[in-house]
């Protein structure tokens, strides 16, 4: 069944809550419907197929047949769709055309002398032929409506008990099947009188593949409609013991609007270049994206996947230069710093920053357990222990501040976890204590405290160009403007590094005796190079495997995130018209916004165009406000007169540095809440593409033939 209206372009039952109606079981209506609502394509289907799977929204018939009986909103008796956008006549006209000449081919036909009787045989073969699959193709359609239910809600067709191989006896996709059956479902009985089961395990597999195809088609196909965009990637996740690379999608709508949509996944197994080519291969040959388009790309991973990922964003820029290399929106500046240092110390941070989230999110009385020694740690502090408190309330863990605020809690933290370890009353069961008891080790190891002391200060540089580049246009613009400075404090630390460590080492060491935490080499390093305790001054290690390395790490990972070419992007945010009304005496830079030269409609009149778009938004009117954001700005009705200008505000809008409105980033959600709420061995990389993308439009005959075509021995099996 489609939930949306039949009618060509018709936002009914979609963007526009209206109420659907079925098609009408009588003959006669029923055609009516079809000739009012421009559908030739329905024209050849019966009254039960269109009663089955079409709908009219309201908006398409007059008030007068509309009633409300009982909160229900039902049509009169006899009620015919008049009302459409377009006259339907003319479309009418051609269907009677369409209608005589087939009658008269049909007469000729007819009139024809058969001379062979092969072709008598034929003619009769093919008559018992298509009853055949059109109840096939009734089959195929039954089973790819409860398979797109389950996928949309996000339940696991194979069922929650462990069937063996090929039986799908008591999955829930056969007790869906069942209930069909049981209201009626003619097609599905006698498949299941016949064969005695409605779906085997190897249908259930094309049907998904199918689907998965199918989506990624229209979203694809959507995306290249619209021209450029950019490439995001998020942690590669494990789907039957193999790793895949989860896929986004940024572009910008024909109604100007922003929008991210998640596009599937790509095996990620393998290493280096040879990786990297097989990724991009499978994207063009396979998926149909044309990446000359892309203008922009995102990847957030860690640990060790990092090397692989880094190949396959070199290798992307190498082929195609301007996929520029960017931070992704969805994730804060300092956290995405840390998660691509392949250090041991910061790694353990991380991993243990993942714990505490995990922890302290499974229940509100951990939580409480929490904010109770925050509040013993800060007795004389109330107002900053209550902040402290709201703040813990949140993903703390990837806030800006975050090793700030890790810090300032960290006794507080222990003694929680502790407490909770050593379970005196008997309140936590087994896994909290042991969950607990891990992070307590983590907590009280020297190397976590060093690492933490470490990024806290050097962070300290970064995270107010951080906060900006996530803000308005105008923070972004300034950032843009302030990274030499932040890049220049960076290089001051790394060239005074002997100076600075002494400090931090000084903060690390005092916080660990306050903690009784014995200052040590991590054990593993002492192994490695068969070096006695104590043979190695901690000082001296952690300058060299954990300061030097940490700076220099924060220093390469800004010069490759902000490049040039990315930075004359963000500066173009001056072309926003509230940034434009803020900076009055100040014209846009257009050697910035040439940075677009090669993707704009036409560059020869850029300069004279950029003038007049500036006049236009540097006086600002008594009560007059102006757009603030690349979306307003977007929807402006005047910004069709500035054909460049509408480009090249387009273009910034895929950059996967600026935040996406809200409604736009729901598909970083969507794959974060599958991942996060599906038992691992009910996963599904196709069905997840499915889950995330459930409101695409469906068109049910098209999967339908797609199925008939990609397994042809389906219904001959059958």
């Amino acid at each position: 069944m489609q939930n949306h209206c039949a009618v060509p372009g018709c936002p009914g039952g979609k963007s526009d809550p209206q109420p659907l109606f079925r098609f009408p079981c009588d003959p006669e209506r029923s055609k009516k419907w079809v000739e009012n609502c421009q559908r030739p394509d329905l024209i050849e289907k019966s009254p039960t197929q269109l009663y089955r799977y079409y709908r009219l929204c309201g908006k398409h018939f007059e008030s007068s047949l509309i009633d409300n009986v009982s909160q229900t909103v039902v049509l009169k008796d006899g009620a015919i769709p008049t009302i459409f956008d377009v006259p339907s006549q003319p479309q009418n006209k051609q269907m009677k055309r369409s209608q005589d000449t087939s009658k008269e081919n049909e007469t000729e036909s007819k009139g024809r002398k058969k001379t062979k009787k092969s072709q008598a045989e034929t003619a009769k073969k093919d008559a018992q032929t298509v009853p055949e699959e059109d109840e096939y193709k009734e089959y195929v359609r039954s089973l790819l409506e409860v398979l797109l239910l389950l996928g949309e809600q996000s339940i696991p067709p194979t069922g929650p008990t462990d069937n063996k191989e090929g039986d799908l006896s008591s999955s829930n996709i056969q007790a869906l099947l069942d209930y069909r059956i049981a209201c009626g479902d003619e097609v599905l009985k006698k498949r299941h009188d016949v064969n005695k089961e409605c779906c085997t395990l190897e249908q259930l597999n094309q049907l998904i593949d199918v689907c998965e195809k199918y989506i990624r088609s229209r979203l694809v196909d959507e995306v290249k409609e619209n021209g450029f965009y950019s490439l995001l990637t998020d942690n590669p996740v494990k789907f039957s013991g193999e790793w895949y690379l989860p896929v986004c999608l940024r572009y910008v709508d024909q109604s100007n609007c922003q929008q991210e949509k998640f596009v599937g996944f790509l095996n990620f197994e393998g290493d280096g270049e040879a990786l990297a080519e097989r990724l991009l291969t499978e994207m063009t040959d396979k998926w149909g994206l044309t990446l000359e388009q892309c203008r922009g790309q995102a990847h957030s991973c860690s640990g060790t996947h990092l090397s692989q990922i880094k190949a396959f964003s070199a290798k992307l820029v190498e082929k195609y230069p301007k996929a520029v290399l960017s931070l992704r929106s969805t994730h804060t500046l300092n956290v995405s710093l840390a998660s691509g240092m392949a250090l041991s110390g910061v790694q353990l941070v991380m991993s243990t920053f993942k714990k505490i989230e995990t922890f302290f999110s499974q229940s509100p009385l951990v939580q409480l357990e929490l904010e109770h020694a925050i509040s013993i740690y800060f007795p004389d502090k109330e107002e900053r222990a209550n902040e402290l408190k709201e703040i813990c309330r949140t993903s703390w863990t990837r806030r800006h501040d975050a090793f700030e605020v890790a810090l300032e809690i960290l006794e507080a933290l222990l003694l929680c976890v502790d407490s909770m370890h050593d379970n005196e009353d008997m309140r936590w069961n087994d896994q909290v204590t042991h969950d607990a008891l891990e992070i307590s080790k983590a907590l009280t190891d020297f190397e976590f405290i060093m690492a933490l002391v470490v990024l806290k200060n050097t962070m300290t540089l970064t995270q107010a160009f951080g906060i900006n580049i996530q803000g308005s246009a105008a923070d972004v613009h300034f950032a843009a403007m302030s990274f030499k400075a932040v890049l220049q404090s960076l290089k001051e630390v790394s060239d005074n590094i002997d100076v600075y460590h002494e400090f931090w080492n000084d903060e690390a060491v005092n916080l660990a005796a306050s903690m009784d935490i014995p200052i040590k080499v991590p054990r593993p390093f002492l192994r490695k190079v068969q070096a006695e305790s104590g043979a190695i001054r901690p000082e001296s290690y952690y300058k060299e495997h954990l300061s030097v390395p940490v700076v220099n790490h924060i220093i390469r990972e800004m010069n490759e995130l902000f490049s040039e070419d990315h930075l004359k992007i963000l500066r173009c945010l001056t072309l926003v018209p509230a940034v434009i009304e803020q900076q009055k005496s100040t014209e846009p830079e257009e050697e910035s916004v040439q940075v677009f030269n090669d993707d704009i409609p036409n560059a020869a009149t850029l300069s004279a165009e950029l003038h007049c778009w500036w006049v236009k938004w540097s006086k600002k009117g008594k009560g007059e406000s102006f757009p603030s954001s690349l979306r307003e700005t977007l929807q402006l009705a005047d910004v069709k007169f500035f054909p460049n200008m509408l480009a090249v505000l387009r273009l910034m809008s895929i950059l996967p540095t600026l935040a996406l409105e809200d409604s736009s980033s729901v598909a970083h959600k969507r794959f974060r809440m599958y991942m996060n709420n599906v038992p691992d061995r009910f996963k599904s990389k196709s069905l997840a593409l499915l889950n995330m993308n459930y409101d695409v439009e469906f068109d049910l005959d098209a999967m339908v033939e797609s199925y008939m075509k990609t397994y042809p021995d389906g219904m001959e099996v059958s």
